[in-house]
């Protein structure tokens, strides 16, 4: 356009034939390759947490062998603190100024090593028995922490990549199509390796000593001693796998991903932090979204928590876990596709009730009958499907927000990173009450460490955490997406609203500069 055209030649410096590449950023084209890079950029904190939440519980209790109520403590603490952290990150990167590779990149590029550092000193096992509550404790917390410094900039810079709508929905979906697979690579890597070197169980005669533990009797002790030494050594390969995996991804980000001071974006002071909250989260349409998501995502993070420990204890396929696992990951990935379409033809809100209540009921199947490993795979397939749609919907109905907002509050600026800080702060906080709760829950009902099996109470507990929990809670979601407000009608209109803002400033800024230069 004409206005475009002349806020291109603002860029370039008042020439007539401003570059391509301007014309380019203006109008918010993205090219396929920028939206790979962009999407590569996300694997990172989904490799790192799906390992992380489908096999750090089992793994403090059966190879760290803490006892279950400080893993609980560990899992929640953890998790609570990651969320203190991340409005705190949000302020801080909304505040942060302009360099030569954009706001959001810094922050990526300079916490991607210590992350990396701490995510691997997660998984050692120190050899000092009295420090292991306080070594897991403190190299969780920060590894979350540094995650959040890598995460929250990211999840902010889609609306930093482009200006158009439809350009940020297909980001956001290439983005989430490159999320689900790095949840399945992070699955694969961990459960193939570890799953190779399975920590052993304690069959047969145990006995039961002063501190509640159990050990096994006569010479199978030291059998047992090396086996674990061997698991140990798997966890610490497979962390290492994903360190690599983690910083190649972010070099691919911060080298292949252009970060836009946008021209034509509206020139006003940002908000300082508590106006910022209280202006965020004191709108309506973000507060349902948010809550809708809440509970939807506690009970999938349920769901995922708990998953192992159901195949592997209540089904009785220990060896498959891994397995039903990576079927999981793969089903939501080759689903993403099928829903960016389902919600462009029929609506983001349908999406969301189709997609996310799809899971319902092999989630019930899976505890009514008996145990197969058949049925067990056919509901991982499903369940993959539903994953997936919860998944891609939060992070591609948030921008819709951000704008209905824009258009709500023209004076303000500089809200995006606090948008998404606040989302990603409740995600985790349902993150850290469902592992802590499941490990409180475990607790309560008598898990044995390391046994081959596990008393019915605990059975009982793992199908109450895996399916009738989280079908409430996706209930309890949905009714909250009923009162959310912006339909597709609603979001077209404030595209056009936002467009006429953007082109009623680039005139603005066109006739200044010819002002200028007349002076």
């Amino acid at each position: 356009s004409t206005n475009c055209m002349n806020t291109c030649q603002t860029c370039s410096g008042g020439s007539l034939q401003p570059s391509m590449k301007c014309v380019l950023l203006c109008i918010g084209r993205l090219s396929v390759c920028s939206k790979l890079c962009y999407a590569i950029g996300g694997a990172p904190y989904q490799i790192t947490g799906s390992a992380l939440g489908f096999f750090l519980q089992i793994y403090l209790l059966d190879v760290a062998q803490l006892d279950t109520f400080y893993a609980s403590i560990i899992l929640f603490v953890g998790r609570a603190w990651d969320a203190v952290t991340d409005p705190t990150v949000g302020f801080l990167v909304s505040r942060s100024r302009w360099t030569r590779c954009g706001r959001m990149m810094p922050w990526i590029l300079i916490s991607t090593p210590f992350a990396v550092l701490t995510y691997f000193l997660i998984w050692y096992v120190p050899p000092v028995e009295q420090w292991k509550v306080l070594w897991y404790l403190i190299f969780y917390c920060l590894f979350q922490s540094l995650q959040t410094c890598f995460h929250v900039p990211y999840s902010a810079l889609t609306m930093f990549i482009s200006m158009d709508q439809k350009e940020r929905d297909s980001a956001t979906a290439y983005r989430m199509t490159a999320e689900v697979l790095g949840s399945v690579v992070g699955t694969a890597i961990q459960g193939q390796i570890v799953g190779g070197a399975i920590t052993p169980c304690l069959p047969g005669d145990l006995e039961v000593l002063d501190n509640g533990n159990t050990t096994l009797l006569g010479s199978d002790v030291s059998i047992s001693h090396i086996s674990l030494d061997e698991t140990k050594r798997a966890y610490l390969i497979a962390s290492a796998v994903i360190c690599v995996m983690y910083v190649l991804c972010a070099a691919v980000l911060f080298l292949g991903v252009r970060e836009q001071e946008e021209c034509g974006r509206l020139k006003t002071e940002p908000m300082s932090f508590f106006e910022g909250m209280r202006m965020v989260m004191g709108y309506g349409p973000y507060v349902k979204l948010v809550m809708g998501f809440l509970f939807t995502s506690l009970a999938f993070m349920l769901l995922e928590g708990n998953f192992a420990l159901f195949i592997s204890y209540t089904m009785g396929f220990r060896n498959d876990f891994q397995n039903i696992l990576l079927v999981i990951m793969l089903s939501g990935t080759l689903s993403i596709p099928f829903w960016q379409w389902f919600l462009t033809r029929f609506g983001k809100k349908t999406a969301v009730y189709i997609g996310i209540t799809w899971a319902v009921p092999f989630m019930i199947l899976i505890v009514c009958i008996e145990s197969s490993l058949i049925v067990a795979y056919v509901v991982s397939v499903a369940a993959g499907v539903s994953v997936a749609a919860a998944f891609l919907l939060p992070w591609s109905m948030l921008p819709d927000v951000v704008d209905d907002f824009k258009v709500k509050n023209p004076d303000s600026s500089g809200h995006e990173a606090i948008f998404y800080s606040f989302y990603v702060f409740f995600t985790k906080f349902a993150s850290g009450i469902s592992l802590g709760i499941s490990t409180l829950s475990l607790d309560f009902a008598g898990y044995v460490t390391r046994s081959c099996s596990q008393p019915d109470a605990v059975n009982l507990t793992l199908k109450v955490l895996v399916s009738a929990a989280p079908v409430v809670l996706i209930f309890l979601g949905l009714l909250i997406f009923k009162t959310y407000p912006i339909d597709e009608e609603r979001r077209q209109g404030n595209r056009k609203l936002l467009q006429a803002m953007r082109d009623s400033n680039q005139d603005s800024d066109t006739e200044s500069t010819e002002l200028g230069s007349v002076v």
